[in-house]
């Protein structure tokens, strides 16, 4: 017992007087609310801390609640989302507050085991939502926890070992803050790269510190290279002027938003010629394919495209959704109330069109 106490005093009491110092004004850290902490949650999943918050702040704005979440549509949501990224996540945090209206009458469930059984909420999740939201002593384990856990014990430890070791420690009085406090250090100071050791409150009690190589622990994983993906996309105008838009199915990658028909490059295919059976596939509409407007290189979580647009003119049939949700003829003034992937927006800027969407995150 009396070993338990001076580790307290050699590193969590440490950590908390180092928290009180230097933890970033973050807008989610403010007026916290169960809703608030969920939202933060999913926005920050893979995605900056800087890059978040004017999002945060305008999607807070628009939905201030769960119930207000739950009632909008998708396309509302995904407006709030555009130009976040990984727009999965806006469907099932859109998903989750209709669960939590239907189910709890938009009060969310206080207790770990609760929040596990909720849709898109895993381990560590659930345990930032409960001890952050309320008080619940569980600790939460991200990449920034348990880089800082590793380094600490000089173990390459799972997410699950650092928290069983983790569960040790956490103190019954204000968890939420030393779950907090532990995540700032992993993304502020023990950095995955160039670990900032001289300003760590931890250093003393740090046997990767100790043993003079903090970066030997957790081991990286080796990355395979990413495979890359050549995409034919037909920039279709009627007689009026108008570009044919289509909508892509909810469950798939970039689920919901708009875009230019068309689609992967198949092995001895040329791109003209993947264009004309991907419209006739993909919408019912046969297209004479010309000039190229502009290649556009994207990089995903897992996959690299290189997107090549042209310029296409219908020849025959009427365009109606067969492997998609919906299909437009849009004028470039409607194009600025749909949501595109950041790929097809750079088709629109080639375009002369720079979408409202495009500029939305600094608008917020």
């Amino acid at each position: 017992m009396e070993r338990r106490k001076v580790g307290r005093v050699e590193w969590i009491q440490r950590l908390s007087r180092w928290f009180a110092r230097h933890a970033r004004s973050l807008p989610w850290r403010v007026q916290r609310t169960p809703y608030r902490v969920v939202v933060s949650e999913v926005m920050l999943q893979q995605t900056r801390v800087d890059t978040v918050i004017p999002y945060f702040r305008r999607f807070i704005r628009w939905f201030p609640n769960f119930h207000a979440l739950a009632r909008a549509s998708v396309d509302q949501v995904l407006r709030a989302w555009d130009g976040l990224g990984y727009y999965q996540r806006a469907h099932r945090l859109r998903r989750l507050a209709q669960v939590i209206c239907e189910r709890f009458g938009g009060q969310l469930p206080s207790s770990y085991a609760e929040l596990r059984k909720l849709p898109g909420l895993g381990p560590y999740m659930a345990a930032a939502v409960a001890s952050l939201a309320f008080g619940a002593p569980v600790p939460a384990v991200d990449g920034n926890v348990r880089r800082v856990v590793c380094r600490l014990n000089a173990k390459n430890w799972s997410e699950a070992r650092c928290r069983r070791w983790l569960a040790r420690w956490v103190p019954a009085e204000d968890p939420g803050r030393f779950n907090e406090a532990l995540i700032e250090l992993g993304a502020t100071v023990c950095r995955r790269v160039r670990p900032a050791c001289g300003r760590c409150p931890l250093r003393g009690t740090c046997q990767a510190y100790v043993r003079g190589d903090p970066m030997a622990v957790p081991r990286a994983r080796r990355r395979k290279p990413k495979p890359v993906v050549v995409v034919g996309a037909a920039v279709v105008r009627d007689a009026e002027g108008r570009i044919l838009v289509t909508r892509r199915p909810d469950h798939a990658m970039l689920g919901g938003l708009w875009e230019f028909p068309g689609g992967k490059v198949e092995p001895g295919e040329s791109v003209e010629e993947c264009i004309r059976r991907e419209l006739k596939e993909e919408v019912g509409l046969e297209v004479g394919v010309g000039r190229e407007i502009v290649v556009v290189r994207h990089e995903y979580s897992h996959f690299r495209i290189v997107l090549h647009a042209h310029e296409c003119w219908p020849e025959r049939g009427q365009a109606r959704p067969i492997h998609c949700t919906a299909v437009r003829w849009v004028t470039p003034e409607e194009a600025r109330e749909l949501v595109f992937s950041r790929a097809d927006q750079r088709i629109w800027d080639a375009l002369g069109l720079r979408l409202w969407s495009s500029k939305s995150h600094r608008r917020a």
